[in-house]
């Protein structure tokens, strides 16, 4: 997920051309070309006469800085860019991937057995599609997996390193095991209700039970999942995944021991019988991982930095924190939480920059908290993935150069920073403008304020040529986000960005 700090100032900071809704089209309604300007020139039709008036005067020498930056073609058709960038996203891929594979199995399963497959391996497979969803909402899980791919050297081809970079897609594999765990769990419950109608029992009657109240829960978290309701429901999205998920936890423990009650040899020991079975030990971790991360639940202090009425930054002293890493925070643990890309501070500890981008962050900004909760460990985000790279290109808008600051301070990647936001040092404070221009003394620092609207495609793409680097990340709201990392991959440039349906 992004954090919160990308998320602000979505119409304030950025182009007017962030702003089209036609991702393919570059153009800009301020400009007559299609997405080439950076600059100003006349825009006036000369006529004839004022023609041939400029052929008999003296040539005079434009000023670089006034020369019209002309963004090179976007390669291919507009429907293989809208299929290769737009549509089959990293995220999209691992999940058709894990889901085709799964299909694939829940096919040769049905026409190896006739229609009527066996129920414990329905069920192994639907508690293995689970448990790997799982690991990949666990912290410890996910940071290794992106230390193994971030582990790749310069020396390799960047064809492949680019590929590497896109890790930070892994949210396609869990909602693909997600979604495979339902399928499964629905083909087990049909043939735990055909048992139970041909010979009812006592534990065949419990046994479908726990079947479809696992169905139902599964149903809610799938269904709430849908990218539209999150968006427009989020803390009820959370709420329904947390609760439904732990209710299916313990449904799934009730349904794993009437399983083997039923199924063990007659006067076999039951705790014999369920460490033989794989959907013992897929539940175990399962169930482990989400213990881990609610273990390290605590209540932590915090020392508030007012930077202006937009924004705060708030300070922790209980650890230090290397660069790289994300939090969680919330005041309402079991209601709702907050990703916050971190910043190591200077003297102990690390701080967070929270920026006006809804309820939440408003209400902290104007009533600073003492205490915080704090769940989980230290996640690894998309930055982390800049060390594939020999030199980048660091895109924010608004508060989103609160992540960028993690970069600066790790020292690194070479890059080069664009900052387009309102007043910098005014709603950042001094601070943060010398932490941007301590990583680069030439950086873009547009103040929208006084400057207006940057074309930020052609800014980006201008910085991409000159400094010789290998991809640019963008730290920005969804729209700039999807516009500026389109613009740079339909032009072969490897671009990343904050997805928003991880």
């Amino acid at each position: 997920m992004p954090t919160e700090a990308a998320l602000s100032d979505p119409d304030k900071s950025v182009g007017r051309e962030s702003l089209d809704t036609n991702i393919d089209a570059d153009s800009n309604s301020s400009r007559p070309s299609m997405d080439t300007v950076v600059g100003t020139a006349s825009m006036h039709t000369p006529s004839i006469k004022s023609l041939k008036a400029l052929d008999k005067a003296p040539t005079q020498k434009v000023p670089e800085e006034e020369i019209p930056y002309v963004l090179p073609n976007k390669h291919g058709s507009k429907l293989t860019r809208y299929l290769y960038h737009t549509f089959f996203t990293g995220y999209r891929k691992l999940f058709t991937l894990i889901f085709t594979a799964n299909l694939a199995a829940f096919i040769g399963i049905i026409a190896r057995y006739r229609g009527a497959p066996l129920a414990p391996a329905v069920a192994n497979a639907a508690s293995a599609n689970l448990m790997v969803a799982i690991l990949f909402r666990q912290e410890n899980f996910i940071n290794l997996v992106y230390e193994i791919c971030t582990c790749a050297p310069h020396s390799l081809p960047l064809v492949i390193r680019k590929r590497l970079a896109k890790v930070f897609h892994y949210g396609g594999c869990h909602s693909g095991c997600g979604v495979a765990a339902v399928v499964w769990y629905l083909l087990y419950t049909a043939i735990a209700t055909k048992e139970f109608v041909e010979t009812p029992s006592g534990t065949a009657a419990a046994d479908l039970a726990t079947s479809w109240i696992l169905t139902t829960m599964f149903t809610f978290i799938v269904g709430s999942a849908h990218p539209k309701f999150r968006v427009k429901f989020h803390d009820h999205f959370e709420a329904v995944h947390r609760f439904a998920g732990w209710t299916t936890l313990c449904t799934f423990w009730i349904h794993t021991f009437l399983s083997a009650a039923a199924l063990r040899s007659e006067g076999e020991n039951i705790w014999l019988y369920l460490v033989k079975t794989s959907n013992f030990w897929t539940l175990g971790i399962s169930t482990s991982c989400t213990i881990i991360s609610w273990s390290r639940l605590r209540y932590r202090d915090v020392f508030p930095e007012v930077l202006s009425d937009h924004a705060t930054r708030l300070h922790f002293k209980h650890k230090h924190m290397r660069p790289f890493y994300g939090i969680k925070l919330s005041c309402s643990p079991l209601l709702e939480w907050h990703a916050f890309a971190t910043i190591p501070d200077d003297a102990e500890g690390f701080s967070v920059v929270v920026s006006n981008a809804g309820d939440w962050t408003k209400k902290h900004i104007l009533n600073p908290p003492k205490k915080l909760w704090i769940r989980g460990y230290p996640l690894h985000g998309l930055l982390f993935t800049s060390k594939l790279f020999k030199r980048i290109v660091v895109v924010a808008t608004g508060s989103g150069i609160g992540p960028c600051l993690s970069l600066m301070f790790a020292d690194i990647t070479p890059r080069r920073i664009l900052w387009s936001t309102p007043n910098p040092e005014t709603t950042y404070g001094p601070k943060v403008m010398a932490s941007v221009l301590k990583a680069d003394p030439n950086a873009i620092i547009w103040n929208t304020r006084s400057q207006g609207r940057p074309d930020m495609l052609a800014l980006t793409h201008k910085l991409y040529r000159e400094s010789d680097a290998e991809a640019v990340f963008v730290i920005s709201n969804p729209k700039v986000t999807r516009k500026v990392v389109y613009g740079m991959e339909s032009r072969g440039i490897a671009a990343y960005g904050a997805i928003f349906d991880s």
